[in-house]
């Protein structure tokens, strides 16, 4: 009996070990200004020498500026991150400019969706497909904040019907529920 309620505490204790938490360490120093002159690549990039920082290195102006929408998808994304401020380099966050509501995952891929007005803010879910569609008649500009100092862009089109090499069309028919020319078609364009 003492060996069995041993063994579970063992059990227990590994069990307990086993969980983990993680974070990003907060920073050793007030600031890491970017360097984008050195070549030595960590958690972002290295770090300017303190003396050399300046105001502009935590600015940047042009959000108000509306961007060329165009373009094939009607869109213009001004990007604001560590390239543009490089005081934003180890902070985890950037800001941006969308010239303007998600999908839910599987198995309900729900379309969850608002018009937003002057002074309304929209968080979209980390990680879930998302939009943004300017329906007025004037150019609009909106901000957003992303939870990265480097963020990318995914453009699902240009992503699936533009990959180097192609994904099948056969692949992708089958996933679209379409003819394969509609596939080959749509590959064309990108």
């Amino acid at each position: 009996m003492a060996h069995r309620i041993a063994f579970l505490g063992f059990v227990a204790l590994a069990v307990c070990a086993s969980l983990s938490l993680a974070a990003e360490p907060a920073s050793l120093q007030d600031f890491c200004v970017a360097d984008a002159s050195s070549n030595t690549r960590m958690n972002g990039l290295a770090c300017k020498n303190p003396a050399m920082v300046q105001a502009s290195d935590f600015a940047f102006s042009g959000l108000h500026i509306p961007g060329n929408t165009s373009n094939a998808v009607g869109s213009r994304v001004t990007p604001v991150s560590v390239t543009q401020i490089p005081g934003l380099n180890t902070l985890g966050i950037s800001m941006g400019s969308l010239e303007v509501g998600f999908v839910t995952s599987n198995p309900e891929n729900r379309h969850i969706t608002k018009i937003l007005k002057k002074g309304d803010v929209f968080v979209f879910p980390v990680g879930l497909i998302h939009y943004q569609r300017n329906i007025g008649y004037g150019n609009a500009v909106a901000i957003a904040a992303l939870s990265s100092q480097n963020p990318g862009v995914i453009t699902i089109a240009n992503t699936i019907f533009g990959s180097k090499p192609d994904i099948s069309t056969d692949l992708l028919a089958k996933a679209f529920q379409v003819d394969k020319s509609i596939v080959w078609q749509l590959q064309t364009k990108f």
